[in-house]
């Protein structure tokens, strides 16, 4: 199978019709073999019931529903696990992602041998108080990934080939973030297609302000993940040992300085008195508890089913 078109929704029963036709007539005109798996978050508003009607008049409009809303995350990750595809596009389901834009993502990955594309919607139709962090979003983005080239991690329109998916999990609210953990699991052939961004047709968005609070906390959750996950002490205990160190210098630094003081007769401050002291307590007790931090974190690492799986690309026998 040559495509997957992989859409999580949730409420968007009046856009799937269009979408679904929008998709068909792109993909049959090009000859592609595909599927179209639509992973409903929780509607409430008759979405399932119509895909469900979509797939019996289209059997290539496949179908996953969750019991409640899980989140856009969940939605990818769900698709992923089930698309067959050799290629894999995700996609909105509000159609301000353009289907027409496919053939040439296609292309970028099968002939340019990209691992990931990401769509950059540089034309956008959104407010300032959406446009504005989200340049700054993905400016912090693009310096602590150390992805320059990408200009709209968010974009909904990216494709996959099929090896990336298969081998990442996307989690939580991460999905903000795909390129970034495709980049921490060894696919670094990164590129990026700018897209049409079209009005909102139908509905909401599902989007508030409170996903850019959410978003850095993941981001730095994602950079500490992707480079210490499997070496936790590293991190911990390397600012456990600075901590203790500079404590430790602090106390021998007063210690001295009153010694020298009442050897030449000089008037000295008693140590526990000296607001330095507390500032040197504070860091040794500090940094004894980062290293213990580190010291647990690495046993759970070596005891977690995963400790050992790497990403093979090739073998040779």
């Amino acid at each position: 199978m040559d495509i997957s078109v992989v859409i999580p929704l949730y409420n968007e029963v009046e856009s799937l019709p269009e979408l679904t036709n929008w998709i068909n007539t792109v993909l049959t005109g090009k000859k592609f073999t595909y599927e179209i798996i639509m992973v409903d978050d929780g509607s409430n508003d008759g979405s399932w019931e119509l895909i469900k009607t979509l797939h019996e008049n289209n059997p290539v409009i496949k179908g996953i529903k969750f019991r409640r809303n899980y989140g856009k995350s969940a939605a990818l990750n769900t698709g992923f696990e089930a698309a067959q595809g050799n290629v894999v596009i995700t996609m909105d389901a509000d159609l301000q992602d353009s289907p027409d834009e496919i053939p040439e993502l296609y292309r970028k990955i099968t002939e340019e041998k990209y691992d990931l594309v990401s769509g950059w919607k540089a034309k956008r139709y959104d407010p300032l108080s959406k446009t504005i962090p989200t340049k700054l979003y993905n400016a912090a983005t693009r310096r602590m990934s150390g992805i320059n080239n990408l200009h709209d991690f968010n974009c909904g329109l990216k494709a996959y080939r099929k090896e990336v998916v298969k081998n990442i999990e996307v989690y939580g609210e991460m999905h903000r973030y795909i390129p970034v953990i495709a980049k921490w699991a060894g696919f670094v052939k990164i590129g990026e297609q700018i897209v049409e961004h079209r009005p909102r047709k139908y509905g909401k968005t599902k989007f508030g302000m409170s996903r850019f609070i959410t978003g850095l906390l993941d981001l730095i959750s994602i950079f500490f993940v992707g480079k210490f996950g499997k070496r936790p002490m590293h991190f911990f205990g390397t600012l456990g040992v600075l901590s203790f160190f500079a404590g430790t210098v602090i106390t021998i630094w007063m210690i001295v300085d009153k010694l020298m003081a009442i050897s030449k007769g000089l008037h000295y401050r008693d140590v526990t008195t000296q607001p330095l002291f507390y500032i040197a307590l504070v860091a040794v007790i500090l940094g004894s508890q980062l290293f213990l931090t580190g010291f647990v974190a690495e046993l759970v690492s070596r005891s977690a089913s995963e400790r050992n799986k790497y990403l093979i690309e090739e073998t040779i026998k």
